[in-house]
């Protein structure tokens, strides 16, 4: 027996076309022009009341925040964009819209009319930074105004539709306390990631997707001296560096004829020339590798980048991998030489079963053995249990090692003291 209720349906039908009838008479009245919620509250009220038909206040309201969303923000995904509590937004077709809520993902109710609505937003998102897409060029990266992550995907490479994955932007700019506070390290941990930047180490943080490798870049940044001159790298610019002396540079992709393209490398190159303390790049994921290692090893030092692998050994071969598309023709041998020399530290982010995010080690590179880059954990996360909640059980703990570099901590006036690695005894 069918449930579908046809009064609902006519009253559905009719909504819509209330909606499209409205939207359209305010969309001819505002224009182009720039206007507040205030100005197109007015015009949605002048338009209803022209219509002479009485509209519930309930469904006026609803039917205004729709059309505020349309115009000022991003239709129907901006609820999503709104709520604190959702960190990514997935839209994989006009019928199925997913967002990550604390650590979780879920099917939103969100709905777009169809695949050109979709892609109109995506239209929306990329033009104003001069970004496009088309089916010569159908996927982009991108941010929104509050520097949210955006990259987007349309037909003939999308089969299914057009796609788009957000990842927010942190109003409240997260501190190392709060990842204390959430149990992502320990406050020992903290103080010695402190120490290593400020000591001028050269760190890659190594994660997975949606791991939070951004976040915790974000947070190593905030510990450089303001006295100190940094320029940043990005795809797109995420990073929120609160430093008075900074450059931020953010690649450009090429134009209609095919030239102007800026990359990360062509960016990092330049960068050079800059007379920078400290380069800081949000991700290394083609040849630039080879140039950031060069520079991390030709005075450059206290350089912060991060790395797609999923834990420390990973991130080896990774960088290995990345520097051999550089196109310059170097055995194996002298990339892992190059990395072991250039690379002081490699922390790695991880989001473990439960959604939550971790520090699940912290490693040193200590050296080379033979053709063998030789890594050491300093500290590291250990998983014992499943509460019935569903929530992982473990503790961060030093294994016992200190770091070859501690005459290096001790130069720059960091004495942490031996106990900061010693392992609590068990009971």
């Amino acid at each position: 027996m069918s449930n579908n209720n046809p009064e609902n349906e006519s009253n559905i039908s009719n909504l819509n076309k209330l909606r499209a009838y409205i939207f359209k008479e305010v969309k001819i009245v505002v224009g182009n022009g720039s206007f507040d919620t205030n100005e197109l509250a007015s015009t949605m009220e002048n338009v209803c009341k022209q219509m002479n038909v009485h509209i519930p206040e309930k469904i006026k309201s609803k039917l205004f925040l729709e059309l505020k969303n349309d115009l000022l923000g991003f239709g129907p995904i901006q609820i999503l964009l709104d709520d604190p509590n959702i960190t990514e937004v997935m839209v994989n077709g006009p019928k199925s819209v997913y967002a990550e809520i604390n650590g979780k993902l879920e099917k939103t109710a969100v709905m777009f009319e169809n695949d050109a609505e979709v892609i109109r937003l995506i239209e929306k998102i990329v033009l104003p930074i001069g970004r496009r897409i088309d089916k010569d060029s159908p996927a982009v990266d991108a941010r929104l105004p509050d520097g949210s992550r955006v990259n987007a995907i349309i037909p003939p490479v999308a089969i299914d539709g057009p796609s788009i994955t957000i990842r927010k932007f942190a109003k409240d700019r997260l501190g190392i306390q709060d990842l204390i506070e959430f149990g992502s390290l320990t406050a020992q941990m903290g103080d010695f990631l402190e120490a290593c930047v400020k000591a001028h180490l050269n760190i890659v943080v190594s994660g997975g997707t949606g791991s939070g490798k951004t976040t915790l870049l974000n947070i190593l940044s905030s510990f450089i001296q303001d006295t100190e001159r940094i320029v940043t790298i990005e795809d797109a610019a995420e990073l929120q560096l609160q430093q008075d002396h900074v450059v931020r540079l953010e690649t450009k992709v090429a134009n209609t004829d095919g030239i102007g393209q800026m990359t990360i490398r062509d960016l990092l190159r330049n960068s050079l020339r800059m007379r920078p303390d400290r380069i800081v790049i949000g991700e290394v994921r083609g040849g630039e590798a080879l140039d950031m290692l060069q520079a991390m090893n030709t005075g450059h030092d206290g350089s912060l980048t991060t790395v797609h692998a999923n834990n420390p050994r990973d991130s080896i071969s990774r960088l290995e991998t990345l520097t051999m598309q550089a196109g310059i023709d170097m055995p194996i041998p002298i990339i892992r030489k190059q990395i072991a020399s250039a690379v002081d530290l490699i922390v790695q982010q991880s989001r473990i079963i439960d959604g939550s995010r971790k520090v699940t080690n912290i490693t040193e590179i200590a050296g080379m053995e033979g053709d063998t880059v030789v890594m050491t954990d300093l500290f590291e996360f250990e998983q014992i249990g499943i509460s019935p909640e569903g929530k992982v059980i473990g503790n961060h703990r030093p294994t016992g090692i200190r770091p070859l570099f501690m005459s290096k901590l001790q130069s720059a006036g960091f004495n942490l003291g031996a106990d900061i690695f010693i392992p609590e005894v068990k009971k």
